[in-house]
Formats: structure tokens, C-alpha cells, sequence
């Protein structure tokens, strides 16, 4: 009987994490061909549309001239395509709350997105154009594309949906009395007492 129920617990929670991973790459296709279609649409009919070889306000230009340089451009695009592999396969394995899931896999398609524009598929979107983002959005003195603002509305929304998640994980380990509360929460009542003299 224990190892029927063992079973079927490990069945759902395979089938948990297959919807979830479901779910992450949908959302990576999806923001990656919405951008990638009004990137294209943009170089043809946004007359100033251009092509972002660095950084922008997002890194600065310290690291966006290492994005522009030829070789340590290439270094760090082989390491971001390392680490958003690592954060698409987390949010798509691990198991955590909807919120975290839905904007951490927001943010990460919009750098795949930007990424994939700097490792080639501008040559599709902006043909004849050199290694870089197309950025066509012009808001004050900079530039910006679709998979920038999911980036920028998204990135603080999955750092308040962990930072929520976690501060409710300690909640629950305290009131189940597994982890003690740290001592500027812990009652103080004994002291008090003494205190006061009562």
C-alpha cells in the first residue's frame, strides 16, 4: 500500500513539473517570436530602427562595450547562453510558485530573445546588418525593442514574487516551531517581567 501511494505521489509530481516545464517554454516561444516579428516588422517600417552592437541603459557602456567588442562580445555571449539555459531549465525543473515561474520565464525570454539577435537571427530580422539587437522603441535618448520591456517590467516582479515566496517559507517553518524566529521577533516576555518586577 506505501508503495502504491509512493508511486502515485511520484507520478504527480513528474506530471507537476512536465506542465510546468510546458508552461516556461511556451512562454520563451511566445515572447521570442513576438519579438522577433516586430523586430523584423520594425527594420522594414520604423525609419529609425538600429542596430544596438553593445549594451544600453540596461548594462551601461562600460559592459556594453565589452558586449561590442568582437571577442570579449563573443565570450559573453557564449556565457549568457550558458546561464539562461541554467534559468530556463530551473524554472522549467524546480518546483516553486506560479508567480516565480510566469515572470522568471518572462525576463529569461526576453534576454533569449536579445541573445538570439546577437548570435545571428538579425540576419533574418535586419538582413545586411552588423552582429547586434534591433532597437526601434525610441523613449528619450535611448532605444529599446519589445523584449526590453518585458525584461524591465518583469526582472523586479519575479524579484518580489521570490522574495515573497521566501519570506512565506520562513513564516511556515517558524509557526510549525522547525526553525526558531530570529531574536529580534522572539518574545521577550520573561525579561519583562523580571523587568518591570512583576
Amino acid at each position: 500500500m506505501i508503495a502504491l501511494y509512493s508511486r502515485d505521489v511520484t507520478q504527480a509530481r513528474q506530471r507537476l513539473r512536465t506542465g510546468q516545464g510546458a508552461l516556461v517554454l511556451a512562454l520563451l516561444i511566445g515572447v521570442v517570436a513576438l519579438d522577433q516579428s516586430v523586430k523584423w516588422w520594425a527594420w522594414r517600417h520604423v525609419g529609425w530602427a538600429r542596430i544596438n552592437a553593445g549594451g544600453d541603459a540596461l548594462v551601461g557602456r562600460t559592459v556594453g562595450g565589452w558586449f561590442a567588442d568582437p571577442v570579449t562580445g563573443a565570450l559573453l555571449d557564449l556565457l549568457d547562453v550558458g546561464l539562461l539555459g541554467l534559468a530556463a531549465w530551473g524554472l522549467g525543473r524546480c518546483r516553486a510558485a506560479a508567480s516565480v515561474v510566469v515572470t522568471g520565464a518572462l525576463t529569461t525570454a526576453g534576454w533569449v530573445s536579445n541573445l538570439l539577435d546577437r548570435l545571428g537571427i538579425h540576419r533574418l530580422t535586419a538582413p545586411g546588418s552588423e552582429r547586434g539587437v534591433v532597437d526601434f522603441i525610441h523613449l528619450g535618448p535611448h532605444y529599446y525593442n519589445v523584449a526590453d520591456f518585458f525584461i524591465i517590467a518583469c526582472t523586479p516582479l519575479f524579484a518580489l514574487a521570490v522574495g515573497y515566496q521566501g519570506v512565506r517559507a520562513v513564516t511556515r517553518l517558524v509557526a510549525a516551531g522547525s526553525v526558531r524566529a530570529p531574536a529580534l521577533y522572539r518574545e521577550q516576555t520573561p525579561r519583562t517581567e523580571q523587568a518591570l518586577g512583576w
